[in-house]
């Protein structure tokens, strides 16, 4: 292969409004914490013994892989870079960028967009697949790099024609995929959290509700999902008053909503975060409407 791959880089936003694309090879790499953007996340594994964390379920990742991450879910790499190298390449796209690709007939967002039937994180590729998208992805990334003449246009030809293909492989896969393991409380918890988070949420009242011990949930939650549960609610609310503040909503009301008691807490907690205010969050996302 080609491509250089970067240096490590820890950060988990982009420096550029459109899409970036990562191509990194690493022998060790630090735990990654659960975690989220804003912006749409396309996984491929070129080597490696990897798990992934997706909200509840927890993937087994085969080198040819493709994961899709969309800016609602919670996720967390898990690596054992001892036994393997760790080589992959990882797309970041925000969703105007996608959009803005699209046509009337042609909805780049159909494979990503977890509110669609048959939404899946994981694709397997045939050998054929691999062949047309690694082909793509080695393109895109060597014009990002190196450019030349119609380098303002090549890479969003590129990109386009990369989205294109992984959505037809993604319709040729059919109905989601399994999770490598998972756990049918975990995953129902996972799922009340995402539908009641602006209500009270404890441990001891989802063990009572879901008719579990709060030891048992604590510590199949933390195996699968990879945090606590009292984390994981915070990291949701958080997530959740970002989407809402980007879509024009005011930070004086967001943080009831979203199931904090007080205002200052969620001052706090949104600071410890993300390392903004809320209000300089909402300030810096006037007039850009985010997507699903």
């Amino acid at each position: 292969m080609g491509a250089q791959p970067a240096a490590f880089d820890p950060r988990q936003c982009m420096k550029r409004s459109d899409f970036e694309l990562q191509y990194k090879r690493d022998n060790y790499l630090k735990k990654v914490d659960l975690h989220h953007h804003d912006f749409y996340e396309i996984y491929f594994l070129i080597t490696g013994d990897v798990t992934y964390t997706i909200e509840s379920k927890l993937y087994r990742v085969a080198p040819g892989d493709i994961l899709l991450v969309s800016p609602r879910e919670l996720h967390q790499l898990h690596i054992r870079a001892e036994r393997e190298v760790y080589e992959r390449y990882v797309l970041w796209v925000d969703p105007l960028a996608i959009k803005r690709l699209s046509y009337r007939n042609t909805d780049l967002l159909s494979c990503l967009d977890p509110t669609n039937p048959g939404y899946r994180n994981q694709i397997h590729m045939t050998q054929e697949e691999q062949r047309r998208v690694y082909d793509l992805i080695g393109r895109l990334y060597e014009e990002l790099q190196e450019g030349g003449f119609g380098g303002e246009l090549m890479p969003e030809c590129l990109l386009t024609q990369l989205l294109v293909e992984i959505n037809r492989v993604a319709l040729r896969q059919g109905a989601a995929e399994e999770a490598y393991r998972g756990s049918q409380v975990v995953s129902r918890v996972v799922e009340y959290i995402g539908e009641h988070y602006g209500e009270s949420l404890t441990l001891e009242e989802l063990a009572d509700k879901f008719y579990v011990s709060k030891y048992h949930l604590s510590h199949e939650f933390a195996r699968l999902v990879g945090t606590s549960v009292h984390r994981y609610i915070m990291k949701k609310r958080l997530l959740i008053s970002r989407q809402l503040m980007a879509q024009g909503e005011r930070p004086s009301h967001v943080w009831a909503e979203c199931g904090f008691g007080d205002y200052t807490g969620f001052y706090r907690a949104f600071k410890a975060e993300y390392g903004v205010t809320p209000r300089e969050y909402a300030q810096s996302t006037r007039g850009k409407k985010d997507v699903p």
